[in-house]
Protein backbone atom coordinates (compact mmCIF):
# COMPACT_ATOMS: atom_id res chain seq x y z
CA UNK A 1 0.00 0.00 0.00
CA UNK A 2 2.69 2.06 1.28
CA UNK A 3 4.45 1.55 -2.53
CA UNK A 4 1.04 2.80 -4.21
CA UNK A 5 1.60 5.94 -2.28
CA UNK A 6 4.57 6.67 -3.17
CA UNK A 7 2.96 7.35 -7.41
CA UNK A 8 1.59 10.31 -5.91
CA UNK A 9 3.97 11.78 -6.00
CA UNK A 10 6.38 13.75 -9.11
CA UNK A 11 9.16 11.33 -10.39
CA UNK A 12 11.60 13.61 -9.54
CA UNK A 13 10.49 13.78 -5.70
CA UNK A 14 10.57 9.54 -6.33
CA UNK A 15 13.91 9.81 -7.83
CA UNK A 16 15.41 12.19 -4.84
CA UNK A 17 14.01 9.94 -2.64
CA UNK A 18 15.64 6.38 -3.94
CA UNK A 19 18.91 8.34 -3.76
CA UNK A 20 18.41 9.42 -0.03
CA UNK A 21 17.36 6.35 0.90
CA UNK A 22 20.07 4.85 -0.54
CA UNK A 23 22.32 7.17 1.40
CA UNK A 24 20.48 7.53 5.12
CA UNK A 25 22.83 4.98 7.01
CA UNK A 26 26.11 6.28 8.42
CA UNK A 27 27.85 2.97 6.80
CA UNK A 28 26.93 3.81 3.72
CA UNK A 29 27.80 7.14 3.90
CA UNK A 30 31.63 5.72 5.20
CA UNK A 31 31.71 3.49 2.04
CA UNK A 32 31.47 5.95 -0.60
CA UNK A 33 33.78 8.09 1.34
CA UNK A 34 36.76 5.51 1.72
CA UNK A 35 36.17 4.59 -1.57
CA UNK A 36 36.03 8.06 -2.91
CA UNK A 37 39.56 8.47 -0.76
CA UNK A 38 41.13 5.75 -2.04
CA UNK A 39 40.25 6.88 -5.56
CA UNK A 40 40.80 2.99 -7.30
CA UNK A 41 38.63 0.00 -7.22
CA UNK A 42 39.03 -2.02 -4.55
CA UNK A 43 38.25 -5.48 -3.10
CA UNK A 44 36.17 -6.72 0.05
CA UNK A 45 38.71 -4.92 3.14
CA UNK A 46 35.66 -2.75 3.70
CA UNK A 47 34.93 -5.12 6.73
CA UNK A 48 38.61 -4.23 8.30
CA UNK A 49 37.73 -0.23 7.93
CA UNK A 50 34.03 0.00 8.93
CA UNK A 51 33.33 -1.46 12.81
CA UNK A 52 30.66 -3.58 10.96
CA UNK A 53 30.84 -7.55 10.41
CA UNK A 54 31.56 -8.55 6.71
CA UNK A 55 28.08 -9.40 6.35
CA UNK A 56 26.69 -5.94 6.92
CA UNK A 57 29.08 -4.32 4.84
CA UNK A 58 27.96 -6.40 2.06
CA UNK A 59 24.31 -5.86 2.62
CA UNK A 60 25.22 -1.89 2.78
CA UNK A 61 27.40 -2.31 -0.21
CA UNK A 62 24.31 -4.12 -2.26
CA UNK A 63 22.22 -1.16 -1.32
CA UNK A 64 24.73 1.30 -3.11
CA UNK A 65 24.86 -1.35 -5.70
CA UNK A 66 21.04 -1.00 -6.62
CA UNK A 67 21.21 2.74 -5.89
CA UNK A 68 23.75 2.39 -8.70
CA UNK A 69 25.98 4.64 -7.11
CA UNK A 70 28.50 1.65 -6.92
CA UNK A 71 29.82 -0.45 -9.82
CA UNK A 72 31.08 -4.47 -9.22
CA UNK A 73 33.07 -6.54 -11.04
CA UNK A 74 34.72 -9.72 -9.97
CA UNK A 75 38.13 -11.58 -11.19
CA UNK A 76 38.48 -14.95 -9.92
CA UNK A 77 37.38 -15.46 -6.85
CA UNK A 78 37.50 -11.26 -5.67
CA UNK A 79 34.56 -8.62 -5.98
CA UNK A 80 36.17 -5.28 -6.92
CA UNK A 81 33.97 -2.25 -6.13
CA UNK A 82 34.35 0.95 -7.25
CA UNK A 83 31.95 4.29 -7.33
CA UNK A 84 29.95 5.26 -10.00
CA UNK A 85 30.75 8.95 -10.95
CA UNK A 86 28.07 9.02 -13.60
CA UNK A 87 25.35 8.37 -11.33
CA UNK A 88 27.17 10.40 -8.52
CA UNK A 89 27.48 13.57 -10.36
CA UNK A 90 23.84 13.00 -11.57
CA UNK A 91 22.96 12.95 -7.71
CA UNK A 92 24.57 15.90 -7.03
CA UNK A 93 22.40 17.84 -9.81
CA UNK A 94 19.58 16.37 -8.27
CA UNK A 95 20.71 17.18 -4.99
CA UNK A 96 21.42 21.01 -5.83
CA UNK A 97 18.52 21.29 -7.66
CA UNK A 98 16.16 19.87 -5.11
CA UNK A 99 18.09 22.38 -2.16
CA UNK A 100 17.50 25.29 -4.75
CA UNK A 101 14.00 24.94 -4.54
CA UNK A 102 13.39 24.74 -0.86
CA UNK A 103 16.61 27.26 -0.05
CA UNK A 104 15.01 30.65 -1.20
CA UNK A 105 15.29 33.02 1.28
CA UNK A 106 12.00 34.28 0.64
CA UNK A 107 10.06 31.15 1.42
CA UNK A 108 10.79 31.85 5.00
CA UNK A 109 9.92 35.61 4.62
CA UNK A 110 6.66 34.85 3.25
CA UNK A 111 5.82 32.52 6.15
CA UNK A 112 6.90 35.00 9.22
CA UNK A 113 4.75 37.67 8.25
Amino acid sequence: MAQAKKQLFEIDLQTNAEFFKALAHPARLAILEYLAETKTCITNDFADELPLSRTTVNQHLLELKNAKLVNSHSEGVKTFYCLNMDKIQEFKALLDGFMSKISDPENCRKQIK
